[in-house]
C-alpha cells in the first residue's frame, strides 16, 4: 500500500544533495561507521575502544535493498556536492498517519562533519517532511554526550521535550537521551535565507515533477541512532 514515503525524492541544497539510498551504498555506510566518533555518537558501540561493527557489509546490503523501496520510511543518502561522495544519511520513519507525525534520525561520517553539511541535510529533510509530505510533528532522540548535535537541531527549530534517564550504557556509565521535536508552526526561513537583517538571500524551495527534486537555494529502525553532526 502506498504511503507518503513511497515516493523517493531527490532534494537539492547548496552544499548537499539528498538522493534515494541504494543497495550499492551498503559498503560506503559500513566504511563510514568505522569512524569511531560516528559509532559512538549513534550508540552503535558501548565503549570507546570497541571497533567491531555489529553488522557485516552483506547484512547491510540486505537492509538497504529493502529500505530503497520501503513504504514505511524514507532513507536518503547525503551527498557532498563538492566531491559527489556519500557522507551519511537522513531518515524519516515511524510514521503515524492519524497524527501526521514521524521520527527523524541521521548520521555523518568523518568527511562530512564540521562544514555545515549535516545542518543543511537535516534542514532540507525536515522541510520536505513538513511542507511536502504534510507532517505536523517530527521527533528525534539525541544522547546527552552530543551537545553539538542538539545545538544543530535547536538552530533548525527543534525544541527539547524531555530527557530519558540512563538510556545508554557507555564506557562504564549511563548516558541520558534527550527527546526533541519540531512542529509545522516552528518552521521559519531556510537557514541559508537567514541574514543579519532577516532578509532572504535566496529563493524558496520548489518541487519539480518526475522523481521530484526539491531545490532550495540557500534509530528507531536501526541499531544505531543519531549523531546529528553539522
Amino acid at each position: 500500500m502506498a504511503t507518503i514515503f513511497t515516493h523517493k525524492p531527490i532534494i537539492e541544497g547548496q552544499r548537499v544533495r539528498l538522493r534515494p539510498i541504494d543497495v550499492q551504498d551498503a559498503p560506503i555506510v559500513h566504511r563510514l561507521l568505522q569512524d569511531a566518533e560516528a559509532a559512538i555518537l549513534t550508540g552503535t558501540v558501548h565503549c570507546s575502544s570497541e571497533t567491531t561493527l555489529p553488522w557485516t557489509v552483506d547484512e547491510l546490503r540486505v537492509t538497504y535493498e529493502h529500505w530503497s523501496s520501503a513504504d514505511d520510511r524514507l532513507v536518503l543518502a547525503v551527498i557532498d556536492r563538492a566531491t559527489n561522495a556519500m557522507v551519511g544519511e537522513v531518515v524519516l520513519n515511524d510514521w503515524n498517519e492519524s497524527n501526521r507525525s514521524c521520527s527523524f534520525r541521521t548520521f555523518l561520517g568523518a568527511e562530512g562533519r564540521g562544514r555545515g553539511l549535516g545542518t543543511e541535510a537535516t534542514d532540507l529533510m525536515v522541510r520536505y517532511g513538513i511542507r511536502e509530505l504534510g507532517l505536523h510533528r517530527i521527533a528525534l532522540e539525541v544522547y546527552a554526550f552530543n551537545p553539538r548535535a542538539r545545538h544543530v537541531y535547536e538552530k533548525i527549530g527543534f525544541r527539547l521535550e524531555g530527557t530519558g534517564r540512563d538510556a545508554l550504557w557507555f564506557d562504564g556509565r549511563w548516558v541520558d537521551v534527550h527527546y526533541m521535536s519540531i512542529l509545522e508552526g516552528d518552521i521559519g526561513p531556510t537557514l541559508d535565507a537567514q541574514s543579519p537583517t532577516g532578509a532572504a538571500e535566496e529563493g524558496p524551495a520548489t518541487v519539480l515533477p518526475g522523481r521530484s527534486t526539491v531545490s532550495t537555494c540557500g534509530c528507531h529502525d536501526r541499531p544505531f541512532a543519531d549523531d546529528g553532526q553539522n
